[in-house]
């Protein structure tokens, strides 16, 4: 199969280390050239760099996102109508509005669409979810701490400091707690999103979870945890170091060339972004 050629938007840190790399060493995809706001930076990656995000449409047939939430809504939506299929990154916007208006034009557009929840492609979290589907799971917890807000951490980017874990790493979090648990249906909210959050998910089928998410976390913190109890055992995700980025590129590929059908699409994010959107109104002051 020929390589997608995809362009990229963005060239921040995580373009740089994640994205960037990912696109470039093939077999399955090629990153076809970069545009940012800053050419200088672009110019790292390692691609033709475009002065227009309009030269870089028309560069590929499939474009990848690694630029703030409000960013990849406005560009999203004019990628998706010049008929390029997305590999978005989570939360899909920076507003519940921005992210219907993104899911919107990717179903009006008919084009593909991929979310990097880089959790859900690595083979540790697919065994898992696996036995999850064995225990007739009633319920679970998760808790993901870090001190990403604190000091000169790469990823202290504004909109990280002004909207905090929950619009940040609550994506991940709430995105496998449904998988393994089942499609949530409901979330009650407390706490700072700034500090420390807590959130109560209710489940269909009756499976009800809790998770607690903080990014202002002083000192080593301990990785991300997922516990699932069901009625027949129970299931925990091991602590991993593999990269799931291959993965990720691969399956891209496959959904650019089919057209579509993965279950990691923009719909998807809307959904994730109507969760945490409830979670913030609980929040506000």
């Amino acid at each position: 199969m020929e390589p997608v050629a995809v362009g990229l938007i963005g060239a921040g840190p995580w373009a740089e280390m994640a994205h960037a790399p990912m696109l470039s060493k093939g077999p399955h995809t090629r990153l076809a050239g970069v545009w940012a706001r800053r050419p200088e930076a672009a110019a790292r990656l390692g691609a033709p760099v475009f002065e227009r995000v309009e030269e870089l449409f028309d560069a590929c047939e499939a474009v990848a996102f690694c630029v703030p939430p409000a960013v990849q809504a406005e560009l999203g939506v004019r990628a998706a109508r010049a008929g390029k299929a997305l590999l978005l990154e989570k939360p899909l916007a920076d507003t519940l509005d921005g992210a219907r208006r993104l899911a919107e034009a990717v179903a009006e557009a008919g084009v593909a669409s991929q979310l990097v929840l880089t959790l859900r492609y690595a083979a540790q979290t697919r065994a898992f979810l696996d036995r999850c589907r064995e225990i007739q799971p009633f319920g679970g917890h998760a808790a993901n701490i870090s001190g990403t807000l604190l000091g000169d951490h790469p990823f202290a980017t504004p909109w990280r400091l002004e909207r905090g874990a929950l619009l940040d790493v609550g994506p991940h979090v709430i995105d496998l707690l449904g998988a393994a648990l089942g499609p949530v249906t409901g979330v009650r909210a407390h706490g700072d999103p700034l500090g420390w959050t807590g959130l109560l998910l209710e489940h269909e089928g009756g499976a009800v979870s809790e998770a607690s998410l903080c990014m202002s976390a002083v000192g080593d913190a301990p990785p991300a945890t997922f516990a699932v109890y069901g009625r027949t055992g129970s299931a925990v995700l091991p602590h991993f170091d593999d990269d799931p980025l291959a993965t990720i590129a691969e399956e891209f590929a496959a959904t650019v060339r089919n057209g579509g059908g993965h279950p990691l699409d923009a719909a998807h994010g809307l959904r994730l972004q109507e969760i945490i959107a409830e979670a913030e109104s609980q929040l506000a002051p």
